[in-house]
């Protein structure tokens, strides 16, 4: 599922709302999440899942093309747990 397809379905779901609007609020909503994350904050949505970044250490890589060595340099980069509940869903099977 793509950002357009979840404001489409949220939409349909709340047909108070106008589409634009739906629009707004996932944008607003992934946008608070990456600037928490920015900020090296952990956002928790209970049930769902917690996302947390996690520090990558500077190392020496290697080209797969060519084999050659090359530094990588120290990096940051988003993890995401799954909540209690999203894993019970997806491995014992509960239907919507």
């Amino acid at each position: 599922m793509i950002k357009s397809e979840l404001v489409q379905k949220i939409a349909e779901r709340n047909p108070h709302l106008y589409l634009r609007d739906v629009e707004n609020i996932v944008n607003a909503i992934l946008d608070e999440v990456t600037n928490a994350l920015a900020r090296g904050d952990r956002v928790e949505l209970r049930g769902f899942g917690a996302f947390s970044v996690k520090r990558r250490d500077a190392r020496v890589g290697r080209n797969p093309r060519t084999g050659q060595h090359v530094s990588v340099d120290e990096k940051s980069v988003p993890f995401f747990k799954t909540g209690k509940e999203m894993r019970e869903r997806l491995n014992g099977g509960v239907a919507d």
